[in-house]
């Protein structure tokens, strides 16, 4: 990072939420669930995938209040869910993990964030913050070649507390060298993940809202985008 870029950047650091901000998570949830279920001889229908996602979508809200473990939620998605299909006679935790290898084998970028990222690179440091899985993350990251264009990478299994809790938050922090809150910006899909937890440390607030959803939140955005490329005008 030059001189140059240092005056001309409001935002010194970035924070990249990872699942359906820089990677879809729709799609990489979609291809894990039917390698599971044909790996398991299971037939997978759309409004399987449909009820899945609702279910893993409520089991992480669970977490993010701490609710529910990271381990509870991991097998308890799958057995909410068996137990609705009717499905009995299956071992959960061979079935969550053959989910789980398979969620961290693929990626998808969304809005080229790759590119983005590269082109971000030197001129503002960038860094993950996940609550997703550890070797799952990892992986993914890996072999999308994110890993090595990113600082660091901050997941919640390692840091010890899930987004949006202030301690995940404070650690990650404590792990960035000359952090200062007026010259970080989080950038991320999730407003009870992402967006509350930028609020509850107090740093300014980035939410990607491609779909355009309304804010009922009482959070406060600081920015809102549709397209990550849009970043650049407010860095």
């Amino acid at each position: 990072m030059n001189k140059k870029d240092v005056e001309m950047s409001k935002f010194e650091i970035i924070l990249w939420d990872v699942d359906q901000t820089l990677l879809d998570f729709e799609l990489s949830q979609a291809y894990a669930l039917g390698e599971s279920f044909q790996k398991f001889g299971l037939e997978m229908k759309e409004e399987v995938l449909s009820r899945y996602a609702e279910i893993n979508t409520a089991y992480w809200k669970r977490h993010e209040l701490g609710e529910v473990s990271k381990e509870e939620l991991l097998t308890g998605r799958f057995e909410t869910l068996f137990l609705e299909l009717g499905v009995e006679n299956i071992d959960i935790g061979a079935f969550a993990a053959v989910y789980q290898k398979a969620l961290g084998s693929v990626y998808y970028f969304r809005d080229d964030s790759f590119t983005l990222c590269s082109k971000l690179k030197g001129k503002v440091r960038q860094y993950a913050v996940t609550n997703g899985v550890t070797a799952t993350q990892r992986n993914k990251l890996h072999l999308s070649g994110l890993d090595k264009i990113l600082d660091d990478i901050f997941i919640s299994e390692e840091i010890g507390y899930p987004k949006p809790q202030r301690e995940y938050f404070e650690r990650c922090f404590q792990r960035i060298p000359g952090f200062q809150k007026d010259k970080a910006l989080i950038v991320g899909d999730s407003l009870t993940s992402d967006i509350r937890g930028g609020n509850q440390v107090g740093i300014p607030c980035c939410w990607y809202n491609p779909e355009g959803k309304e804010n009922h939140s009482g959070l406060q955005v600081d920015y809102e985008i549709k397209n990550l490329w849009e970043l650049e005008d407010i860095i």
